[in-house]
């Protein structure tokens, strides 16, 4: 008996190429169904798109997978022994397959690719962006040849194109009806194109929508299409009904009365400004400025859907059950689940998900068709969701030449992209994010971004304005949203609170000496927030208080004295952020009590927690800023005695910041350069930091919000740095250069690195061949350890992932076995050459 090709099979059962081909075409035409997916097509075509036009691209999406027709791709469903030849593949062997066809006349295509040329130029750039649905670009191959293209005695493969091509012409039959106008040859329409085809096969391929079905059935149409259509619909990708309910006012939204000017600066914007940029203090509520602006959108039709992205995991586990419950404000049952995107994490709204073998999740609630969370089960899948909060990285990895970047980068075209403290970005970031947002923005998508320290030199790169001088930069209105288009910000007054800060200087960075303040303050019942600028002072300064009698003082995890950083597994990072909001709720209701937390980064953005006294490395003011927004961040409740006034207690090099000019100089994540040579670092840029010294010198009391732009630009702008590297001269001038050498590397590595939806598809056929090569944020590209039988960690629970540091990573794939032993304290991970002991500290690599 003849074998028919098969698209997908699982075991015994099988799926005709020809029904998954139709499967993936009709959810690709469902999404073009859909008033905002359509909108952000024809906005990349830069023309509007006829019928024919769509079965046309729809009838392209139909031939992603027919290299599958190869007997060798074939081979791998049938018994051993069947074949002889190599397996095969099945992208560029489509290629070939087409590409052959052109000029062949006994090619089963030949008249049909003959009749496809006709479409326009335009086709072999869009057959090459649906051909890369697995994620990557494929490179057209060189000789195409039909090596071990032959007939076997049970698989006729010409007998098989006869039947693709039959259903072809019958599901596409507007396609072909007439000639028509050509298809655009914008190349961002090329690289929607290529997203869309890769959603619409991901979706395509799952048996919960389209299940199995063999044989050849040329009426399968009519239940594709169908199937496509509910798909959208329970992934959320259509907001159905949840896009008809009016715009909710604000105190709806929020359970607030009235907005404050900054939020209402915000909700006067109409839909036809594509992006937004809010700068006003912490907890000033800019959150909820951000999702009154996306249900406005929604109500609008202008959007489908959010991302939120923030700088930190920890912040986004907090800002996610915000998200949730406004949701649930808003829509009420019908809300749609926030998803966490978050690697490693399976959460989507309420519920937590379990991943069991072959690709399946198991929810916790049976209330609804786990399909409505199949956004939430894959990384790659995230953007996808109706909601979702995650970290900037997601986001990023959509404007990157990585693995399923126009999947993510289509999926988010449609959604209201939010960016928190986008003030926190690096020269390399901040590239990289300036091209997803122009590609974004080309494609008629929607984007706010929110920050509370906004300098004017970082501001212009979003703006598009012309630097400012010192004077105007300082005289900026503040709060303020800038619109696109505008030709300055509109101001909003403040809210109407001021805290009042006392920075104050300590001339050490030793741990002993940071424990010391902490525990002398928890004692008095000071809830005590502790940040410094690396993982080791942090973990140093944990032991220093344990050492010094105080360990009872310090957060506590499962019974357990801790510390927050992200060298944590990925189960004990979300244990550890909860603990976090415990010990430094913002509550009024809580038993008054000392107690000391001490992390890293990792606590000084995005998070809505609330210390007493705030004890911090010195570090440049826009991030001192955000530090300090943890500090007396509500007036909720009554303060400890000698605690009533908000202080800052700023560590600093004992030998002041001179010395870090000249190489090998570096201390405590301050400074550059490296003891073997070159340049990198934490906070790099020394004149901003001196400049940050001075400022805390010079005004012993900082109020907020009202000197914010006196204080960032007093430390950012060029005007202040130029004046402070000319009193400096020598080796601070020098430094300079090296720096700014240093950042314009990073923005050209980013700028090779990022993807550019303006550059003809068939231009970027190479992507590099590991994504490893390719980070979010430079230098955080470290591999990723995933535990068998997963261990139990020191906080008693099992511990499946941990990543690891970039400088760490060095020569490891992410595929390494890992081997797990007990020791006293913790596990032992043996990887390759190297070891590393994770414990209550975290993880440290141990000598070998």
């Amino acid at each position: 008996m003849m074998r028919q090709a098969w698209g997908k099979t699982e075991g015994d059962e099988v799926h005709h190429l020809a029904h998954h081909c139709m499967d993936v075409a009709a959810v690709f035409a469902a999404l073009l169904e859909l008033p905002v997916f359509r909108d952000r097509l024809e906005t990349a075509a830069e023309a509007s798109l006829t019928e024919a036009d769509c079965q046309r691209l729809s009838a392209l999406v139909f031939l992603h997978d027919i290299g599958k027709l190869h007997p060798g791709f074939q081979a791998k469903g049938w018994p051993p022994g069947s074949w002889r030849g190599p397996t095969e593949g099945h992208l560029k062997e489509g290629l070939a397959f087409l590409l052959l066809a052109v000029p062949r006349p006994e090619h089963p295509f030949h008249g049909t690719t003959r009749e496809i040329m006709k479409w326009g130029e335009a086709v072999e750039s869009l057959f090459l962006a649906v051909i890369a649905h697995h994620g990557r670009p494929v490179e057209t191959p060189s000789a195409p040849m039909l090596a071990d293209w032959r007939v076997v005695p049970h698989y006729d493969w010409r007998a098989e194109a006869a039947v693709m091509c039959e259903a072809l012409h019958r599901w596409f039959a507007a396609a072909f009806e007439s000639d028509g106008r050509p298809l655009p040859c914008n190349p961002r329409f090329h690289h929607a194109v290529a997203g869309l085809a890769a959603l619409a096969d991901w979706i395509g391929s799952d048996t919960r929508f389209f299940p199995f079905s063999q044989p050849f059935d040329l009426s399968h149409d009519t239940a594709a299409h169908d199937a496509a259509r509910e798909a959208v619909a329970t992934i959320g990708l259509d907001p159905g009904p949840v896009a008809t309910i009016p715009a909710p006012s604000f105190s709806g939204l929020t359970g607030f009365l009235e907005p404050n000017p900054a939020q209402a600066v915000v909700g006067d914007v109409g839909p036809e400004a594509r992006l937004l940029i809010l700068e006003a203090e912490t907890g000033s509520g800019k959150t909820e400025a951000a999702l009154w602006r996306f249900t406005q959108l929604l109500a609008a039709g202008s959007v489908s859907g959010l991302y939120f992205a923030v700088p930190t995991r920890a912040a986004a586990r907090q800002l996610h059950r915000r998200v949730k419950e406004a949701m649930c404000r808003v829509f009420g049952e019908g809300a749609p689940e926030a998803v966490l995107a978050i690697p490693g994490m399976l959460r989507s709204g309420d519920f937590e998900g379990q991943r069991l073998p072959h690709w399946q999740v198991k929810w916790e609630d049976d209330s609804i068709s786990p399909a409505r969370r199949w956004a939430a089960e894959h990384a790659t899948r995230f953007l996808a969701a109706p909601v979702a909060v995650g970290t900037v990285d997601q986001a990023m990895l959509a404007g990157l030449q990585v693995k399923h970047a126009h999947l993510r980068g289509s999926a988010l075209d449609r959604s209201l992209l939010v960016i928190d403290e986008v003030h926190a970005s690096d020269a390399y970031m901040t590239e990289v994010l300036a091209k997803l947002l122009d590609g974004h923005l080309d494609t008629g998508g929607y984007a706010m971004l929110m920050s509370a320290t906004l300098g004017s030199r970082a501001r212009v790169r979003w703006t598009g304005e012309s630097p400012p001088g010192l004077g105007t930069a300082r005289t900026t209105p503040y709060p303020a949203v800038w619109v696109q288009g505008e030709s300055g910000p509109r101001a909003a007054a403040d809210a109407g609170r001021t805290k009042a800060v006392h920075p104050e200087t300590v001339p050490t960075m030793d741990p002993e000496e940071t424990g010391r303040l902490a525990v002398t303050a928890a004692e008095r019942g000071a809830r005590v927030l502790v940040i410094r600028n690396t993982v080791d002072k942090a973990v140093e300064t944990w032991r220093a208080v344990r050492a010094s009698g105080g360990g009872s003082l310090l957060m506590q995890a499962a019974g357990s004295p801790a510390l927050h950083h992200a060298r944590f597994a990925v189960e004990d990072r979300a244990l550890l952020d909860q603990t976090v909001e415990e010990a430094l709720a913002p509550s009024k209701d809580r038993e008054p009590r000392g107690c000391i937390v001490i992390g890293t980064q990792t606590l000084e953005q995005s998070l809505d927690i609330d210390a007493d006294l705030l004890i911090t490395d010195l570090c440049p003011v826009d991030v001192l800023l955000q530090r300090i927004g943890r500090l007396h961040r509500h007036e909720i409740r009554t303060r400890p005695a000698d605690f009533e006034t908000a202080r800052a207690l700023v560590m600093l090099p004992e030998e002041g910041l001179d010395r870090l000019a000249d190489p090998p100089g570096f201390e405590n994540g301050l400074g550059g350069w490296k003891e073997d040579g070159g340049f990198n670092g934490i906070y790099t840029d020394l004149a901003a930091l001196e400049l940050t010294r001075r400022l805390i010198l010079q005004n012993p009391v900082w109020r907020i919000p009202e000197m914010n732009r006196l204080l960032v630009e007093g430390a950012t702008h060029p005007d202040c740095i130029n004046a402070l590297l000319a009193e400096k001269g020598g080796a601070w001038e020098q430094y300079d250069r090296e720096h700014g050498g240093a950042r314009m590397a990073e923005a050209m590595v980013a700028k090779l690195c990022a993807l550019d939806r303006g550059v003809p598809f068939d231009d970027q056929l190479r992507f590099p061949d590991s994504d490893e090569r390719i980070m979010t944020r430079l230098g955080e590209g470290g591999a990723i350890l995933d535990l068998d039988l997963p261990p139990t960690g020191p906080f008693g629970q099992r511990v499946t992932r941990i990543a690891l540091p970039a400088h760490w990573s060095q020569g490891l794939t992410g595929e390494d076995q890992v081997g797990v032993t007990l020791d006293d304290p913790g596990l032992v991970l043996s990887v390759s050459d190297r070891r590393f002991r994770y414990s209550v500290e975290g993880l440290e690599r141990i000598s070998t």
